[in-house]
C-alpha cells in the first residue's frame, strides 16, 4: 500500500437514475478517504444523483459538448486536460460510452492513467468504433461481468492482461428484509392484494428490455393463477405499447406500472418472482438486487445475466424473446414454493458473497493501487 494520496477523477455522461450512474455513485461514496480524492467530470450535470456526489464531498466539473466529434469536444476537452493538470490527478476512471471517448485525450495530454469501462452489451456501430479506440488506449478497461470481459477481448481487440473483472455491488440496505407492515403498505399502494401472487420486473420500459415477452408469459399463466399479477417498476417509451398489449390478451387488470421510483430495488421484496427478460445485458444491477432481497429469478440467457444467475441453483435461465418458455418457467415456481424458496436463500448466500460492497471495493482499489503505482515506475 502507498502512503501517498491517490487523486481521482470520475467521469459520466448524466446523473440519471440508470444502472450505471447508480453503481460510479455507490463507488464514489464508499471511496476510502484515508488514501484517496475524487472529482466527478459530467457532460450532464443536473440529474438526481448530483447532490449524492455533493453530499460525499466531490466537486462536479461540468463539460458541455454537442457531440463525441466535435468542436465542442475539442474544446472542452482541452479544458478537462487543463483541470486534470490543475487537480494533478492521477487517475482517470471512464464509466460509460460517452466519457469513456472523450477522456481519452485528455487523460493521455496530462499524464493521468486512465481506466475506462464496458457496461453494456450492443451498441451503434459509431460507439463501438469510439470505444475500441478508447480501450485499447486505456492503461485499464474494466468489464463488470466474465461474459462483458469475454466480449472485450474476442470482440473488441483488448489485451487481456488489461482488462479487469469487477462486479457490480449492493448496498448494505439491499440485504435487509422488508418488514410485514411495509411489505402489506407498499402493496397497498400498488393496488395488489395481500394474498396476490407477485411477478416483478424492475427495469426501464424500453424495447431492449423485451417487457412485452414477459406480459405475454403472464396472460398464458393467467388462466390457472387467478391471483397472478405482474408489476413493472421503471419507466420508458414502451409503457403506452406495454398497457396496449395487456389490454389485447386480456390482462388489463393485472398489470400494474409502478413507474420510476427511488425505492425501485427495494420493492424486489414484493415479488414472489423476479424477471429480467433483456435481449441484450452487460451485468444488470436488478438480477443481483433482487438474489440480495431473497427472491428467485428468472432471467434470459444473455449477456452478464448468466454470471449472476446460476441456473438451477440460485434461479432459471431462458432463451431470449421465448414467452412460452418464460411461461414455462414462471408457472415452475409459482408452482414450487419450496423451490422459489431454495433458490432465494441461495442466491442471497451468493450476492453476500461475491456482490457486497466491501469485496468489490477492495477490488477496484486495489485496482487504483496497482495502476498508481505503474505511473509513478
Amino acid at each position: 500500500m502507498t502512503a501517498e494520496r491517490i487523486r481521482i477523477a470520475y467521469c459520466l455522461d448524466n446523473l440519471d437514475v440508470g444502472g450505471t450512474e447508480t453503481n460510479a455513485v455507490r463507488t464514489a461514496e464508499r471511496l476510502d478517504r484515508g488514501r484517496f480524492d475524487a472529482i466527478l467530470c459530467t457532460l450532464h450535470p443536473d440529474g438526481p444523483l448530483k447532490a449524492r456526489f455533493i453530499a460525499a464531498g466531490i466537486p462536479v466539473h461540468p463539460f458541455r459538448i454537442n457531440g463525441l466529434v466535435s468542436f465542442s469536444a475539442f474544446r472542452e476537452g482541452r479544458r478537462f486536460a487543463q483541470l486534470l493538470r490543475d487537480h494533478r490527478i492521477d487517475i482517470v476512471h471512464a464509466h460509460d460510452r460517452y466519457t469513456n471517448v472523450f477522456a481519452v485525450g485528455p487523460a493521455r495530454s496530462a499524464g493521468a492513467a486512465l481506466i475506462t469501462s464496458k457496461r453494456w452489451g450492443t451498441s451503434t456501430r459509431a460507439h463501438a468504433l469510439l470505444n475500441r479506440y478508447a480501450w485499447r488506449r486505456s492503461d485499464a478497461v474494466l468489464g463488470n461481468s466474465a461474459a462483458v470481459a469475454r466480449d472485450l477481448a474476442e470482440h473488441d481487440g483488448v489485451p487481456p492482461d488489461r482488462i479487469v473483472t469487477i462486479p457490480n455491488f449492493l448496498d448494505d440496505a439491499d440485504f435487509e428484509p422488508m418488514p410485514d407492515a411495509e411489505r402489506a403498505s407498499l402493496r397497498q399502494a400498488l393496488g395488489v392484494a395481500r394474498d396476490a401472487l407477485v411477478v416483478g420486473s424492475v427495469s426501464n420500459l424500453r424495447a431492449v428490455k423485451d417487457q412485452a415477452s414477459l406480459v405475454r408469459a403472464v396472460a398464458r399463466l393467467a388462466p390457472d393463477w387467478p391471483a397472478l399479477r405482474l408489476v413493472l417498476v421503471g419507466e420508458g417509451d414502451q409503457r403506452g405499447p406495454l398497457t396496449a398489449l395487456a389490454a389485447e390478451l386480456g390482462i388489463a387488470d393485472r398489470l400494474v406500472l409502478a413507474g420510476a421510483r427511488a425505492d425501485g430495488r427495494r420493492l424486489q421484496a414484493l415479488f414472489d418472482v423476479s424477471v429480467l427478460c433483456s435481449r441484450s445485458e452487460g451485468f444488470p444491477n436488478a438480477v443481483i438486487e433482487a438474489m440480495a432481497a431473497a427472491r428467485a429469478v428468472v432471467g434470459t440467457r444473455v449477456g452478464g445475466i448468466p454470471d449472476a444467475v446460476i441456473e438451477g441453483e440460485t434461479g432459471l435461465l431462458v432463451a431470449v424473446g421465448d414467452p412460452a418458455a418464460l411461461a414455462r418457467a414462471i408457472g415452475s415456481l409459482l408452482a414450487n414454493p419450496d423451490l422459489r424458496e431454495r433458490f432465494a436463500a441461495a442466491g442471497q448466500s451468493r450476492a453476500r458473497r461475491d456482490f457486497a460492497a466491501a469485496a468489490v471495493m477492495a477490488q477496484l482499489q486495489g485496482n487504483y493501487e496497482r495502476l498508481f503505482a505503474l505511473r509513478r515506475r
